[in-house]
């Protein structure tokens, strides 16, 4: 059974930095290309980035590019999103996610699996 754990989350400043962390078991991590995701309140889930199986290419949204970094350690079972120079706008839940391939994809419903979710919370 795949199971994702994101913790790291929790409340900044505007303009400061939080890292997110994913841990996934289950099956092969290095397998498979991994993303995050958010979700603000009132709104769709939308995506932030992601990451190829082996960590070689990464995809990012426009909102974030710049900002927020993804990467992977394929011998912790981990993916992590670092994200800097928070804004506001980025309150909402991060949820982190497994594809069913090892390519990075932008749309939700090439992923297979799901964490529950981590609350990040940025004041102004």
């Amino acid at each position: 059974q795949v199971q994702l754990v994101e913790s790291g989350g929790g409340l900044v400043q505007a303009g400061g930095s939080l890292r997110l962390s994913c841990a996934a078991s289950g099956r092969t991590f290095s397998n498979y290309a991994m993303g995050w995701f958010r979700q603000a309140p009132g709104k769709e889930r939308e995506f932030v980035a992601a990451i190829n199986w082996s960590g070689s290419s990464t995809y990012y949204a426009d909102s974030v590019k710049g900002r927020f970094a993804i990467s992977r350690d394929n011998a912790k079972n981990t993916v992590y999103l670092q994200m800097n120079s928070l804004k506001p706008e980025d309150t909402a839940v991060y949820y982190c996610a497994s594809s069913y391939d090892s390519m990075w994809h932008r749309r939700s419903q090439d992923y297979n699996y799901w964490g529950q979710g981590t609350q990040v919370t940025v004041s102004s």
